[in-house]
């Protein structure tokens, strides 16, 4: 763990958006955006997550780019301890849920949830008061801030996790790393129109770090009214910023699958451009079901086993039922074999043998 990590969950607990302004955080249900989008949220940030295109298109490694602490400095070295002991606590409190999960739980000898529930909080105040010690010899040092920042939003105080970043940001203004895990909190406990300045100040210290994109276009496609008004626009202008956002990621992580699978997932958001005929209308369905297939077809081209494939598939099938593609419908479908998608898969056939016949086709 370092200093500049993105924010983790502590102990297994995760914690899905709820609906604010009367809308749900996702269109259609887009559940494998959601997962994708928690994962990345609150993921590591490690110089390893650079793109390879940085290196061949600007000429230098990618950790020149990844805000990191100078270890060589006295304080980084009380800070390590410190980390460590919180990494050992960590471990220590996911192995007493994964042995409490395998115990009976109509066993007399059985620990009451009162009691598990404080044993777990004595184990994080002992390593709270460890971080309290620690800034309070060094209070300007923003490495500590954000490492006591991530310990308190895994352990669901997010509101002194942001305090603490806040402090850190205006102690260290010029390190991305901090802006984004501040902007992580406020897209994840609020206020959501404080996450967008954040995620921006991130990517402009570091254009090349494609995280803090893939967090801002994330974040403006799931909360739209929120981006509406901080940006001033129509709800379709918001999705044509969530594309554009997540085009910049796809292009400095070009062989990311999961990027280029929530890149074609955007484009059930978006509308057609208006047309005054039915003739432009048609067109412009069709002009955007191209481009949604383009999308899933890189994506289908990065994935790596037989369930993403099947359901990118599935996600094919959708947009030729939609423009009246029935054939290449029917073609996909018979693609999907994987066990975990044959329930959807049978409901789109449905929806196909309902289409078609409209159609009298």
């Amino acid at each position: 763990m370092t200093p500049g990590e993105l924010l983790r969950l502590r102990a297994g607990r995760i914690e899905i958006p709820v609906e604010r302004n009367g809308e749900s955080p996702s269109l259609t249900l887009m559940s494998d955006l959601l997962v994708g989008a928690l994962s990345v949220l609150l993921a590591t940030n490690s110089p390893a997550a650079m793109s390879n295109y940085v290196v061949g298109k600007v000429g230098v490694p990618p950790s020149a780019f990844v805000s990191k602490p100078d270890t060589s400095d006295p304080r980084y070295v009380e800070l390590q301890k410190v980390m460590e002991a919180d990494d050992a606590a960590d471990a220590e409190i996911n192995r007493w849920i994964t042995e409490r999960r395998a115990m009976d739980p109509t066993d007399p000898r059985a620990e009451s949830e009162l009691a598990f529930r404080r044993r777990i909080e004595v184990k994080n105040e002992e390593i709270q008061k460890q971080y309290e010690a620690l800034l309070a010899k060094h209070p300007t040092y923003a490495p500590a801030r954000n490492a006591f920042a991530s310990f308190l939003a895994e352990s669901g105080n997010e509101e002194d996790a942001i305090a603490q970043l806040e402090k850190a940001s205006e102690i260290s203004p010029k390190d991305p790393a901090v802006w984004n895990n501040l902007a992580n909190l406020y897209g994840h406990v609020g206020p959501i129109q404080k996450a967008f300045p954040a995620y921006e100040k991130a990517v402009e210290l570091n254009p090349y770090e494609p995280v803090y994109r893939y967090n801002l276009a994330t974040v403006v496609f799931l909360f739209r009214k929120d981006a509406m008004e901080y940006y001033r626009c129509d709800e379709q202008q918001v999705f044509n910023r969530a594309l554009a956002t997540y085009r910049e990621v796809r292009r400095l992580r070009p062989h990311n699958f999961r990027y280029a699978f929530d890149y074609a997932q955007t484009y059930y958001g978006v509308k057609p451009a208006p047309a005054d005929t039915s003739e432009g209308k048609r067109l412009a369905e069709l002009k955007l079901a191209e481009a949604a297939r383009a999308g899933w077809l890189e994506a289908l081209a990065l994935a790596d086993n037989e369930e993403d494939r099947n359901g990118i598939f599935l996600h094919l099938a959708r947009w030729n039922i939609r423009t009246g593609d029935f054939a290449s419908a029917r073609t996909n479908l018979t693609l999907v074999t994987n066990e975990v998608h044959l329930e959807m898969r049978k409901r789109l056939e449905r929806n196909l043998v309902e289409k078609s016949g409209e159609s009298g086709k």
